[in-house]
């Protein structure tokens, strides 16, 4: 196992591994499964996201399957680039509760300890996710909101946390 930086060529083992996270935890993410597959050249774009500056995806791989991810993208306002956020953390089924999302959000935070800019890190997640809680917790993210009716996915509404990390 070993986590390392997205690259352009990673885009089409992302962009499964993104459409899997979307089918298999709707509520978890912002973006549905449906939009996501009406996207024209999607691969194209998540190259692109890749060398975007601010933009940072960190893969867990297996050999060579990439078994997880996690974004960490700096905000580009003058105003704001002292933040970053955590979006897509993801980690396959048959591999959690491996300590996989650790370790990626770890090289995340890591990361953003490298950007002299980045003060703090922000993420938001479904309040019923009680593991990824206890995940953001254990690496020192503490809820600063909390959000009734976040997101809907069929016509099921989720509450989100808000949390936050000082650097």
């Amino acid at each position: 196992m070993y986590i390392r930086l997205l690259t352009r060529e990673d885009a089409k083992l992302y962009w499964q591994l993104r459409l899997e996270a979307l089918q298999q935890n709707p509520e978890a993410f912002s973006s549905s499964y449906e939009e996501a597959i009406k996207r024209e050249f999607p691969i194209e774009q998540v190259a692109k996201n890749f060398e975007a500056p601010g933009n940072f995806t960190f893969g867990a791989f297996e050999e060579k399957a990439l078994v997880g991810v996690v974004t960490l993208i700096q905000e580009q306002n003058l105003k704001l680039r002292h933040i970053a956020n955590i979006f897509a953390m993801y980690v396959t089924p048959g591999h959690q509760g491996k300590g996989i999302g650790k370790l990626l959000v770890t090289e995340a935070i890591n990361k953003a300890k490298t950007i002299k800019e980045i003060e703090k890190i922000k993420l938001s997640v479904v309040s019923s996710n009680e593991k990824a809680k206890r995940l953001y917790n254990s690496v020192g993210f503490q809820a600063y909101g909390f959000e009734e009716k976040a997101l809907k996915v069929n016509a099921k509404y989720y509450d989100e946390y808000h949390m936050s990390l000082l650097l």
